[in-house]
């Protein structure tokens, strides 16, 4: 079900709030393109620390509670919450008059370098080559990360590259995974102009 968020005070903020429901997971998020707190839980500590993060340098205002089957395993949990980040976002920018459209940001981490383009195009697609050294980061599983960005973006309506040009340490190569699609996001959502990016009129 999705829930506009709209209150009178906050009529200038690009936001939107959405909860989903079905037998595997329960998920509700209230997203802020234009800044806010930040608050995360979804019952797998690291993928919280992740998404605190992609929160934090996007500089979105984030309130995201998950309640998953993880007596399974992660998987639902983490693709669930992609599925519905990806749609608040897309609501979120509405008709995207304005934005910058694409962003790119190198995040180093440690010894791990990681790169990542998008583009709110409305064209769905994931480019992804970051292999895990490691399968697990504490109770979250490495391969879940691609899961998670291939959801957020075909239900954010991006076009999204990722490469991790070298690193030894999954957590490591995770977290500058996360961090450089916040920084890559900050950028393709500025507004910076009136009408929309797109020689076609429309995104």
């Amino acid at each position: 079900m999705d829930i506009p968020l709209y209150r009178e005070e906050d009529a200038c903020l690009r936001a939107y709030a959405i909860e989903r429901k079905t037998k595997e997971t329960r998920i509700s998020v209230n997203l802020c393109l234009d800044g806010g707190e930040v608050q995360v839980g979804t019952g797998i500590g690291f993928f919280d620390h992740m998404l605190t993060a992609l929160a934090f340098y996007a500089g979105f205002g984030l309130d995201l509670r998950a309640e998953g089957d993880l007596q399974v395993d992660g998987h639902h949990t983490v693709e669930d919450v992609g599925i519905v980040l990806g749609q608040a976002l897309f609501r979120a920018l509405g008709d995207k008059k304005g934005i910058r459209r694409f962003g790119s940001a190198f995040v180093p981490m440690d010894e791990a370098l990681c790169l990542t383009v998008v583009d709110c195009s409305n064209r769905p697609f994931l480019v992804y080559d970051a292999a895990m050294p490691q399968g697990m980061i504490g109770a979250y599983d490495s391969c879940l990360t691609k899961e998670f960005m291939r959801a957020f973006a075909v239900n954010g309506g991006l076009t999204l590259h990722q490469r991790c040009l070298y690193g030894e340490n999954a957590h490591h190569i995770t977290e500058a995974l996360f961090k450089s699609l916040g920084l890559a996001l900050k950028d393709a959502v500025r507004v910076e102009g009136r009408g929309v990016t797109s020689t076609k009129g429309a995104l």
